[in-house]
């Protein structure tokens, strides 16, 4: 049996409820990880929806050290008035982990320049710019609306957290494809089934 692998998955106030759900439940469920909540001080903070979640643990890098990943869910935070969790992003990434974000919390890898040499997208070219101008590695935007991953880094809009969970597994897991794929076919019967397919 392969090693348990530890996810963390970063939140900040606002955090979007539907961003994170897909990931921290698949690969608890099908691929046997560990995922602990984190917030940057370890206190409690309050979803979009106005949920109340109690972080395992704080985002300081010595309390993190057993991550062998981390995700960064997204919330109107990162652009108001963002905590800095670049120690933290760039120790997992340094150590060969897979960093992720979505939606707004692809601030915080901008932030920490894991785009400079990283394909990735964001909610828009435009959006991505207006709220880090001149970030490292702009260049390498992809405009896409589904998830990018370049290396160990993921990304994705907020429009997208199927992909996000798929692809952010697959990197993570990549000797496991045949069950990513299994999770692409089941999520994609959604939007190939039912009422939507017969309202389009």
């Amino acid at each position: 049996m392969s090693e348990q692998k530890t996810i963390g998955v970063l939140f900040i106030d606002r955090f979007a409820d539907w961003e994170y759900g897909l990931l921290a439940a698949s690969a608890v469920e099908w691929f046997g990880a560990r995922a602990v909540s984190l917030t940057p001080n370890g206190k409690p903070v309050t979803s979009a929806s106005g949920f109340v979640l109690t972080p395992d643990r704080s985002a300081e890098v010595d309390e993190n050290t057993d991550l062998d990943a981390v995700a960064v869910i997204g919330s109107d935070q990162w652009v108001d008035a963002p905590p800095d969790v670049s120690g933290l992003l760039t120790a997992i990434a340094a150590r060969g982990g897979v960093v992720g974000g979505i939606c707004a919390g692809t601030l915080a890898l901008a932030r920490a320049g894991l785009f400079d040499k990283a394909k990735h997208t964001s909610n828009g070219r435009d959006w991505i710019n207006e709220k880090e101008p001149g970030y490292p590695g702009a260049q390498n935007y992809q405009d896409v609306p589904f998830a990018v991953a370049d290396g160990r880094i993921v990304s994705a809009p907020g429009s997208a957290p199927g992909t996000f969970a798929l692809t952010y597994l697959k990197t993570l897991y990549p000797q496991r494809s045949s069950d990513v794929a299994e999770m692409r076919m089941l999520f994609a019967k959604e939007y190939a089934e039912g009422e939507y397919a017969e309202a389009s």
